[in-house]
């Protein structure tokens, strides 16, 4: 079963041409064209609505959100005013599991969401089971005392997991062998791990 997700993340990080987890990382270093006899056959140039779309679901993927979930987001941001696109990139990173991931605690988006949903992880104390859940600013995520010796948890406190990940935002104060991290403010853009032209991904959606 493990196997065969991989596999899935593998081919979809290959048609998105972004790495989503250090696995397909690994296999997209070894050979960065698709399988079988036309993988490395040069691709025809891409329609505008092609391009929008392809980066809409390079976002989504990178999130690991649904479509459904995607259009809400959008919704909200583009009620919020200001840039667009900031706004939605704002909210996805405000989603629990994302926090989750970006403090240390998981090495993938999967992984950082099943650690929620599996109600190891505490926002302010209490148990939250909804990666979606909206941290605000000044709220506290940390492990549940009795999930930190799961081994999970000890890779995490180690810094095992930060080897294979982005630095620490600065929006995000982390005590890493404590498995705890204060959310402190909403982010710039220039601040999200992510690989985005965000611009592109409000136009799909406003077209």
């Amino acid at each position: 079963m493990a196997n065969a997700r991989a596999r899935r993340t593998v081919r979809l990080s290959r048609a998105l041409g972004l790495a989503l987890t250090p696995k397909a990382e690994k296999y997209m270093e070894r050979r960065p064209y698709g399988p079988g006899q036309h993988g490395r056959a040069r691709k025809k140039q891409d329609s505008d609505y092609a391009v929008r779309l392809r980066e809409k679901q390079r976002l989504r993927a990178q999130y690991g959100i649904r479509e459904v979930q995607m259009l809400n987001a959008f919704k909200e941001a583009k009620r919020l005013g200001g840039q667009t696109g900031d706004n939605l990139l704002a909210l996805l990173e405000s989603r629990l599991d994302a926090l989750v991931l970006r403090a240390g605690f998981a090495r993938t988006i999967q992984q950082a969401r099943q650690l929620v949903v599996h109600r190891h992880i505490l926002v302010n104390g209490q148990r939250v089971d909804r990666p979606s859940f909206k941290v605000q600013p000044g709220q506290l995520i940390h492990v549940h005392e009795k999930s930190e010796k799961m081994v999970p948890f000890q890779m995490a406190a180690a810094g095992e997991h930060a080897k294979v990940l982005p630095a620490v935002p600065a929006y995000l104060d982390v005590k890493l062998e404590a498995l705890q991290a204060t959310y402190l403010r909403a982010p710039e853009r220039a601040e999200i791990p992510v690989t985005c032209e965000e611009n592109l991904v409000v136009e799909y959606y406003a077209r």
